[in-house]
């Protein structure tokens, strides 16, 4: 009979087994430099390891990202699992936990498990963060709880509210919402449906979620949005997320996480959330699961996306415009193969010349409130500008050909 450590022996032979495969897989793609780095840093060479991991990023951004070999993904993640247990035994616990982070962000699918069971090890070694700063909470000055709808229309685009609103229904059943809506194509927002999610009330403390990431490393856009020329990203710690959420700025130096898969990096904000019975619609498999945490200002610039879409507003307020897939011709999309999904479209500054056609589109609207979801049907193209600080879900899931009307 197996012993009580015999299933440690197991996994760490089988993440043996699969290291020995991933490093015939480089070999194969000409990576013996990588190969010989990583058998020094086995024996506790951190220089080698970090030149193992530099060899993997290089691979990494040697084009275009959909081109980037696999098995270099996969490499860079346990790269970064070399680099960060030689440095967790020198004691440098957060650098090696930024190293694990950018494994999970970088990395491929292979060591995923072993990135997250290291983090658990150093997240469970490593004193909380005992800041001086405090963060507090989502106070009156950030809800814009308290402004009116004549100050909500001056940062809102022109015609706004003005048109048809999104229909919204309180908790509709699944087959209520899979007839009226998802089967129709038609936007709808759900109201007291995730009352309950504990990040109802949990992501509205701020020390919460310093205490529980702050020392995790996080994408972030920096710019007015991904349109715009100013527009970057960077990768700072969540703590300092935290500060530049709550410090005014102008809209050039705006911060946001947008689009990120936060909650397969860190698992502690994944349960507090559900997912809703709506995504499962059409025999529904969820594709993503993503954050955006960001402050008053905020926008999305028109686009539309291949996949249904629960969007979940679980803490301040937003305001979204849509147009169906109808209107695509009227709404002007970039040429650039990567950006076809976007509209050249600025609606807070529409040039009358150049987009005559965007003029006078009819559109649904919103202001989606705190603790609500909003269905997005496929290909409907979508403004989104945050009214306070925000914290959103967003849950794309896909259905097999023939059971949407969109044959998703």
């Amino acid at each position: 009979m197996d012993g009580p450590a015999a299933p440690n022996q197991r996994l760490a032979v089988l993440e043996e087994e699969r290291r020995g495969l991933l490093l015939r897989r480089i070999t194969e793609e000409g990576g013996f430099a990588f190969v010989s780095s990583v058998e020094l840093a086995v024996a506790g060479d951190l220089r080698a390891a970090e030149a193992a991991r530099e060899m993997a990023w290089e691979q990494l951004h040697s084009g275009p990202w959909n081109e980037v070999v696999p098995a270099w993904r996969d490499a860079y993640a346990m790269a970064c699992l070399d680099v960060a247990d030689i440095r967790a035994v020198s004691g440098e616990l957060q650098e090696a936990l930024r190293v694990l982070d950018m494994g999970l962000i970088m990395g491929g699918p292979l060591l995923r498990l072993e990135l997250v069971s290291a983090i658990g090890k150093i997240m469970a070694m490593k004193p909380a963060i005992n800041g001086r700063d405090s963060f507090g909470g989502w106070g009156s000055d950030h809800s814009s709880g308290n402004s009116s709808l004549a100050e909500i229309l001056q940062v809102l685009p022109s015609r706004s509210l003005t048109c048809q609103m999104v229909e919204k229904r309180s908790c509709p059943s699944l087959e209520t919402f899979v007839r009226e809506y998802f089967l129709c194509s038609s936007p709808v927002i759900i109201s007291n449906y995730i009352d309950h999610w504990p990040a109802r009330t949990k992501w509205k403390d701020f020390e919460y979620l310093k205490r529980i990431a702050g020392n995790r490393t996080v994408p972030v856009e920096v710019g007015r949005n991904y349109l715009s020329s100013d527009w970057k990203q960077e990768l700072i710690m969540f703590s300092q997320l935290l500060e530049r959420i709550t410090t005014p700025v102008d809209t050039p130096n705006l911060t946001y996480l947008a689009q990120h898969p936060l909650f397969d990096q860190i698992l502690e904000l994944r349960d507090d959330i559900m997912i809703p019975d709506y995504c499962y619609a059409g025999g529904g498999e969820l594709q993503s699961l993503n954050a955006w945490f960001g402050p008053t200002g905020t926008v999305t610039p028109l686009h539309h996306d291949p996949h249904h879409n629960i969007f979940a507003q679980v803490v301040g307020r937003k305001y979204i415009r849509l147009y169906p897939a109808t209107a695509s011709h009227d709404l002007y999309p970039h040429s650039e193969s990567m950006l076809t999904n976007s509209s050249q479209v600025d609606l807070d500054d529409i040039d009358a010349e150049e987009f005559p056609r965007a003029l006078n589109l009819d559109f649904l609207d919103c202001i989606l409130e705190e603790g609500e979801l909003l269905y997005i049907p496929p290909k409907w193209w979508h403004y989104v500008r945050s009214l306070s600080i925000s914290f959103s879900v967003s849950f794309w899931w896909k259905t097999e050909k023939g059971l949407s009307p969109m044959g998703t």
